[in-house]
């Protein structure tokens, strides 16, 4: 018993990881997404487009690249567990992406009904397709994610390499040599493997030395900034209105390495990352977010419309919400709406958090294990 509480405590990394993962990209959403109010519409705008002084602040936020590295260490753990039991690849399937896809399907249903309700009350249309491109395009993230989750039996064995190498050929041709602009969409795929791939190598016995943390610290942020300073890549490392470039949008050569250079960090920090996460009072918070992470991530930005709506039809325009991101009073003001967001997206929890996780079958999880073991399964 005491064992299985040690192995509990050492593989807390992973949830942490996924929550930081997770809280990145709300946090960045909420700091470099405005809402602008302009003679009676809304449309989407970033201070990025303005300052791009600010595109350090993107290096912060954009932490996708942990979430599929966690993602494809956990993936194929549980996939040889699920071999090693017997199970078949469907059943192993369909519980791997049924926490994926079931509060998906809420947070459609309610936007989809809210636009046709703004639509018949007369909302102008250019502000509810502004609304709408909130909420809708993060899903881009989970089919990619649960691409992969599928793959998994064979992107166990490929190395990241291969998808690292394809990713720099698409950029070659689409950008070095005007090649088609559609060869960028194979990024989708090939960008976002690589970092899941480093988690399946991870999982098999590789990455346990700290030589291989440091290349691809090293190599990955020596990269990503020749690629800025000498290739003509923009610095921010989300996508910016307006901008010719997007290093997400579809993902380039420059959004691969800098993830790189993230899984070469948390490979460095997991020793102390472990000793912290074994102190009860920082654990919880974690553990929590964790538990709810697709309710925080699907929910994040409609708890920002809420509040830039209200707000606005309330008491009109207010800096830092509704008026346009283009200097130091937008950036100082923001950060004071933050916790009102925050508080919006803990009513949207109460409201939608059921649909992430089937209560029946937690209930009998909490049941049958015991307490180490069921928060594990959760992570798992």
């Amino acid at each position: 018993m005491r064992d299985a509480l040690r192995e509990s405590i050492r593989r807390r990394w992973r949830t942490a990881l996924r929550a930081l993962a997770v809280l990145g990209v709300v946090c960045g959403h909420w700091l470099v997404t405005a809402l602008v109010a302009d003679s009676g519409t809304v449309h989407g705008s970033s201070p990025l487009r303005y300052m791009p002084r600010l595109a350090p602040v993107s290096w912060l936020f954009q932490t996708l690249a942990l979430f599929f590295l966690v993602g494809g260490l956990v993936g194929a753990r549980a996939y040889a567990s699920a071999r090693a039991r017997g199970e078949s690849y469907g059943r192993w399937l369909r519980v791997r992406t049924g926490r994926l896809f079931r509060p998906v399907t809420v947070v459609l249903a309610v936007w989809t009904l809210a636009a046709g309700v703004m639509l018949a009350t007369g909302v102008d249309e250019r502000t509810v397709r502004a609304l709408g491109k909130l909420v809708w395009s993060p899903l881009w993230f989970l089919l990619v994610f649960a691409a992969l989750t599928a793959a998994t039996p064979w992107l166990a064995r490929l190395h990241p390499l291969w998808p690292l190498a394809v990713v720099l050929h698409a950029d070659l041709l689409r950008l070095g040599l005007d090649g088609p602009a559609a060869l960028g969409w194979v990024n989708v795929a090939a960008g976002w493997m690589v970092p899941y791939c480093l988690g399946t190598a991870w999982a098999r016995g590789g990455l346990r030395d700290r030589g291989t943390g440091w290349m691809l610290l090293i190599g990955g942020s020596a990269a990503t900034a020749g690629l800025v300073l000498f290739a003509g890549y923009p610095a921010s490392m989300v996508g910016v209105p307006g901008a010719a470039l997007s290093n997400l949008d579809p993902p380039t050569l420059a959004a691969v390495t800098f993830g790189l250079a993230q899984c070469g960090a948390a490979l460095l920090l997991l020793g102390r990352l472990r000793r912290v996460l074994a102190r009860p009072a920082i654990w919880a918070p974690v553990a929590l977010l964790n538990l709810s992470a697709m309710t925080v991530f699907l929910w994040h930005q409609t708890a920002m419309i809420v509040v830039t709506s209200t707000v606005l039809f309330l008491c009109g325009p207010l800096p830092g919400l509704h008026t346009v991101p283009d200097g130091p009073a937008w950036v100082f003001a923001r950060p004071a709406w933050l916790p009102l967001f925050a508080l919006v997206l803990l009513v949207c929890w109460f409201a939608f958090g059921a649909y992430e996780q089937r209560r029946g079958a937690r209930s009998k999880v909490v049941r049958s294990a015991s307490p180490a073991r069921t928060r594990e399964s959760h992570h798992a």
